[in-house]
């Protein structure tokens, strides 16, 4: 399956990018990195630069119907870029329209929001973003990693890069549900 991993040209954090990558390449999926301008993207560790990864695809000249699943992974900066950019938020929207199952990990529901698919739905995130996404509709919780289908498509969320091992678990198991 082909795996879009959505991030923004910087602010990635790169654990929340790295390990799920890995956790879909070691699973034989084909993980492909999408952002908003082409070239490469600039990661993050916490607050200090990290590595550069090369695009591989640029949101406007993609569609989420060419990807099985999206991967949303978090680092504060990363998901705020991408809600202000309304390429990105459509693209994510879209993977909720056609009932694909999409991922996402500590601040990376702020995208969520804005594209506004969260409303009726549970899900989990960083700690900060709780009052976001119950103004969006959506239900805070505080687990390690929450799988919720109420809607198109599963949504599998997470907290934290502590979270990363359970995250990387559960969305391999509901990518995998989604493409039987």
């Amino acid at each position: 399956m082909r795996i879009a991993f959505l991030t923004a040209p910087e602010g990635v954090e790169q654990i929340e990018l790295t390990d799920p990558w890995q956790a879909a390449k070691d699973a034989g999926h084909e993980p492909v990195l999408v952002s908003t301008k082409p070239g490469r993207i600039q990661a993050f560790d916490h607050l200090d630069k990290a590595d550069t990864f090369p695009v591989d695809e640029v949101v406007g000249e993609t569609s989420a119907a060419s990807f099985g699943a999206l991967v949303l992974p978090g680092g504060v900066a990363n998901p705020d870029f991408l809600r202000m950019d309304e390429k990105a938020v459509a693209f994510v929207r879209d993977f909720f329209e056609q009932g694909r199952p999409v991922a996402a990990i500590c601040h990376a529901p702020w995208t969520l929001v804005e594209a506004d698919v969260v409303r009726g739905r549970e899900l989990t995130s960083w700690p900060s973003l709780k009052t976001d996404i119950s103004n969006a509709g959506g239900t805070w919780v505080d687990e390690q990693v929450k799988i919720d289908d109420n809607g198109t498509g599963k949504l599998v969320t997470s907290r934290k890069p502590d979270d990363l091992k359970a995250f990387c678990d559960a969305f391999l198991h509901v990518f995998a549900e989604g493409a039987g």
